[in-house]
């Protein structure tokens, strides 16, 4: 599940999809839960609290344990992250394919946000508050497929 304007979505419609079934509407279908992830999960690891409490349940073990590491190095030097997400300009599937047991869904996005990185004093670290920034993501989705759970899960970034 997601939250999309505080409603939590569960994403039931996105599990329908396999390799075989991936028409267009099973796409826009899965880009629409897949923006909604992608602007949670930038925005949950990029705000002030250094911890990730929206978005656990979108990410698989590998992505999240490097999440919280950056965020532990982050918060040991007493820096935190401010953001402003403008929005998502694009995102396009780049591949899907299944493998073994597991859909893959590899996403392209193309977004504009407001981010900074300020040090205890509040000072800036890096980024501008002052300024939207367009940034470019490959993100992987992977979803088990004899999983009752209807999440995908963010599994690699910038492949």
């Amino acid at each position: 599940m997601i939250q999309d304007n505080g409603k939590i979505i569960h994403l039931e419609e996105y599990q329908k999809i396999d390799e075989n079934n991936f028409d267009e509407k099973a796409k826009a279908d899965f880009l629409k839960g897949a923006k909604i992830a992608y602007e949670t999960i930038i925005t949950d690891f990029s705000d002030k609290d250094n911890k990730l409490t929206r978005c656990k349940s979108l990410l698989g073990k590998k992505i999240y344990d490097q999440f919280r590491e950056a965020l532990s190095e982050r918060k040991s030097k007493g820096h935190y992250a401010e953001i402003t997400f403008i929005g998502i300009n694009s995102a396009l599937i780049k591949e899907h394919k299944k493998i073994e047991n597991n859909l893959e869904v590899t996403v392209d996005f193309v977004s504009e946000f407001i981010t900074c990185v300020r040090d205890k004093d509040k000072k800036i670290i890096s980024g501008n508050p002052d300024r939207i920034k367009k940034v470019y993501d490959t993100w992987k989705f992977s979803k088990d497929i004899r999983s009752s759970n209807p999440n995908w899960l963010l599994i690699d970034t910038n492949q």
